[in-house]
């Protein structure tokens, strides 16, 4: 296996981890960016904060589109790293950025053509779409290079390279940091504000698909420009979409979902919501974990499946499973026992800092079950399981955690801690539904 992690040279337990951490930081790094970026915007006033949550509703869409053809990606080119099968997997890297390219230049047509038209349909009032339009566009019709990361993230993700994505990340989001100032607010000439910051955004982008070609260049990943890597191969194509539709259907129910149930906790309340976001802020750092523990998880899946090493999938399977549950679980542990003075920082109203802290401990009781979600997602998808997650997310967050949140917060008046007993219960349930569709080895498939 040249380009991934040699599976036999650590324990299994010690690659997973190995493998994760560089995605863990680099999640984390672009959750502070994100941040960082916020905070600057929210200095020129509620209208541009305004303006840049509903682009970041109507980019969720475009990431979740972004995100499918990078699992799918991640799944083929795991699967063929695991075979030795190095003209093979050049083949899939030029079919998943041939594709990541076409997508990426739809996604921009549309955001050039029909920007007003697409923030008026996310409620967005004149003022911010007459303000809006300019940034939306700005961000969003350099869709190629938004694309262009996630896929090529991912291709070297697939191959077990995980520091690469990690390097290019840092400067990547150190550059948008210090663009985001300077064009945001100016230094020796006037700044340009809101646009600026979508400039930044878009520079920072561009500088980090450059750095990640880079990488894919040194680890000889790029296919040479020959027909017989570039010629399209429609079956390719085509499985590539197959298996990656259904990841992309799974983010979007969860998105839909929780625009859903997120309306009837704002309902409740001005300082109920406030308390349920500022949970969010709390428990993203447990997610991090888990998501940077599934894309290993995804790797090591892949690589022993396409290398024919089934007891190495059970076993990676087991620990993969046993560790994310565990890590998420003392993350959570370690956050809510310093939340209680943590939340003191973003809010005085003690009503609102015990809401978070009992809230939180509901959710720490949770995290086994979520642990073992983000673990079994990622192996199912990888084994080319992609359709069982996404019935499984489709009923969970629809059926479970909808309807929970509205009969036990809203009808019964729990208020915020009935609706998250209800994102607790829903992750019990679908915890067991994935267990049991990995205990009968029936994700095993042929992509």
């Amino acid at each position: 296996m040249s380009n991934g992690i040699p599976l036999k040279k650590i324990s299994f337990s010690g690659t997973l981890l190995l493998l994760a951490w560089p995605a863990i930081v680099e999640n984390f790094l672009q959750s502070m960016v994100g941040f960082v970026d916020s905070l600057f915007i929210s200095k020129l006033g509620l209208t541009e904060v305004a303006t840049v949550g509903v682009t970041n509703a109507i980019l969720q869409i475009y990431f979740a589109i972004f995100m499918s053809v990078s699992t799918a990606a991640a799944v083929f080119i795991s699967r063929s790293i695991g075979e030795q099968d190095t003209e093979k997997t050049k083949v899939i890297i030029s079919h998943a950025l041939m594709l990541t390219i076409g997508i990426g230049f739809l996604f921009g047509f549309v955001s050039l053509f029909f920007a007003p038209d697409l923030l008026s349909l996310m409620g967005a009032n004149a003022e911010v779409v007459e303000r809006g339009s300019t940034y939306f566009r700005v961000i969003a019709t350099p869709s190629i290079f938004m694309s262009l990361v996630f896929t090529i993230g991912s291709i070297l993700r697939g191959t077990g390279d995980t520091k690469t994505p990690l390097r290019a990340g840092l400067w990547m989001n150190f550059i948008h940091i210090i663009l985001d100032y300077i064009l945001i607010f100016g230094l020796f000439f006037e700044g340009f504000g809101l646009t600026g910051a979508a400039i930044a955004t878009v520079l920072a982008r561009i500088i980090g698909v450059a750095l990640l070609f880079r990488g894919m260049k040194r680890k000889n990943l790029l296919p040479p420009l020959s027909p017989r890597f570039w010629s399209i191969r429609p079956d390719l194509l085509y499985r590539m979409s197959r298996l990656g539709t259904p990841a992309m259907l799974e983010r979007l129910f969860m998105r839909t979902g929780q625009i859903l149930y997120f309306g009837m906790i704002i309902r409740m309340g001005t300082d109920i919501y406030a308390a349920h976001t500022l949970t969010g802020n709390f428990t993203l750092f447990s997610t991090i974990v888990g998501t940077g523990l599934g894309v290993a998880t995804t790797t090591l899946i892949g690589q022993s499946i396409g290398s024919g090493k089934f007891e190495d999938v059970k076993r990676y399977g087991k620990i993969a499973t046993g560790v994310t549950s565990t890590v998420m679980t003392v993350v959570l542990l370690i956050v809510w026992l310093y939340s209680f003075g943590a939340a003191t920082w973003f809010t005085t109203s003690s009503e609102v800092i015990h809401l978070i802290t009992t809230v939180l401990l509901i959710d720490l009781f949770a995290q086994p079950a979520t642990g073992l979600v983000t673990s079994l997602t990622a192996i199912l998808q990888a084994g080319g399981d992609t359709k069982f997650p996404m019935y499984v997310t489709w009923f969970g967050i629809w059926a479970i955690r909808t309807l929970g949140v509205y009969l036990l917060g809203v009808y019964l008046g729990w208020g915020l801690i009935g609706a998250w007993c209800a994102i607790a219960f829903d992750n019990y349930i679908r915890a067991g539904i994935l267990y049991w569709r990995y205990r009968s080895f029936k994700w095993l498939k042929v992509i």
